[in-house]
Formats: C-alpha cells, structure tokens, sequence
C-alpha cells in the first residue's frame, strides 16, 4: 500500500517539475497622442482580464487588454510592483522600465 502512495508522490511531483515559472513581466510607459500616459505590463499572464481588473480597482484608473498587453491609463510605476507581489508574482520576476 505504501508502495502505491510513493508512486502517486512520485509522479505528482514529476509533473510539479514540468510547471514552467512565467517570464519576467515587462511594465513601462508609453506616451500618446495629447500627452496621455499608459503604462503597459507586458509577460506571460494566465488570466490578464482578472489582473486588469484587480490593478485598475487599486490604482483607481482606468484601462484595457489589448494584444496580449494590460494598458493602464496614468503612470503607475511606482505602485504597481507591491500590487504585483500582493497579487502572487515574485519580484525577481518584475522588471520596471
């Protein structure tokens, strides 16, 4: 019996190891026509319409997913990267521009 609890252990944990960590997620600015800033957070999201949603309650702003991208309007630097980690991303994973 303990045999096949090994086996389960075994093979849960060979799949935990093919679980890829996402990329770095890319955040910079990018300025518009009329002097609008955006900031951009590009990367490897699995849901980025929840994310969007989540920055755009606590940023009090607005914004959009676009082409795989989340677009903020504003420039939120500064904050983004605690919200981020409060999210669940690990900041060796978050590059700022």
């Amino acid at each position: 019996m303990k045999e096949k609890e090994n086996k389960k252990l075994i093979s849960s944990f060979e799949e935990f190891e093919k679980i890829e960590l996402p990329q770095k997620l890319i955040v910079r600015i990018e300025k518009r026509t009329f002097g609008k800033t955006v900031t951009i957070i590009e990367g490897e999201i699995e849901d980025r319409k929840k994310l969007a949603s989540y920055l755009k309650s606590n940023l009090a702003c607005g914004g959009t997913v676009k082409e795989g991208r989340i677009e903020l309007q504003g420039d939120h630097r500064k904050k983004i990267k605690d919200l981020l980690v409060k999210y669940g991303f690990k900041e060796d994973q978050i590059e700022i521009l």
